[in-house]
């Protein structure tokens, strides 16, 4: 099998594909998929939780486990802001995930649950600190370090740039900037770094796009987020409110079989 780390290769992504419980994890093994992703959004949903903080980290450690033990692919944890401030937490849940047999984790720039930025050096501390971790471990792991103020309106693509060099410099082996404004500022970012970006595919802009568009800018990885997700309760809104509101049953005629979904998952 593939290394997780060797399956990051600029202008050749791969589809980082993000579960949320153990049969989306196997379906989406059995169609493809060469790597799975934790989306602490949508694993909050499933325990009926907002995004933010919602799961703890054991929780999240015990989710991750779980999808791994499931499918044997590589499994990467989406790990919030670690579960802490400060670095060291930062370095301590590097550990735990290696420990839990991970292939990596990603790390956000945020004082989650708030939008508010740590500040760019205090944050390149703190994946300088997750870095150290990562390497000191036995196995193999990649770090994924997060700018993610675009997407929260927090700063622009300038900082964010500066961000991920600054991430790259002290040891980040992936760099990921949700929500750049345009496929222009995917093409900037992946300029102006050398390590392996992470594309989240997520909202009109991106997935009006094939994965083509993605390779010629340099891209190493597309994730989905909570994307699929919150795609699943899109269908399970709309038949709700069909039956409940208007007494009509028929977008349930669109569902998969039981044969082809017991064959996806077994």
């Amino acid at each position: 099998m593939t290394s997780f780390r060797d399956l990051h290769k600029p202008g050749h992504p791969f589809i980082l594909a993000n579960a949320w419980d153990i049969g989306s994890a196997k379906v989406l093994k059995s169609m493809g998929a060469q790597a799975i992703a934790t989306s602490s959004a949508a694993h909050a949903f499933t325990l009926g939780r907002p995004d933010g903080l919602g799961v703890s980290r054991d929780e999240a450690l015990a989710h991750a486990q779980d999808l791994t033990a499931a499918t044997g692919l590589p499994v990467q944890g989406d790990f919030e802001n670690g579960w802490g401030d400060d670095p060291d937490t930062v370095a301590e849940t590097v550990k735990l995930a290696g420990e839990a047999g991970l292939a990596g984790i990603c790390i956000e720039d945020l004082k989650t649950p708030s939008y508010d930025a740590y500040d760019r050096a205090f944050a390149i501390e703190r994946i300088k600190a997750a870095a150290s971790a990562a390497r000191a471990l036995p196995n193999d792991f990649v770090l994924t370090a997060r700018a993610d103020g675009i997407m929260t309106d927090t700063y622009d693509i300038d900082e964010a740039i500066a961000r991920l060099q600054g991430f790259e410099a002290v040891g980040a082996d992936c760099l990921y900037a949700p929500m750049p404004k345009s496929m222009d500022d995917v093409a900037r970012i992946c300029t102006a770094v050398s390590a392996p970006v992470n594309v989240l595919v997520a909202g009109p802009i991106y997935t009006a796009h094939p994965m083509a568009d993605f390779a010629k800018l340099g891209v190493a990885r597309i994730s989905l987020g909570s994307a699929l997700a919150r795609a699943t309760h899109r269908i399970l809104h709309d038949a709700a409110a069909q039956m409940f509101a208007e007494q009509e049953f028929s977008l349930l005629g669109h569902s998969i079989s039981g044969d082809k979904l017991d064959a996806l998952i077994t």
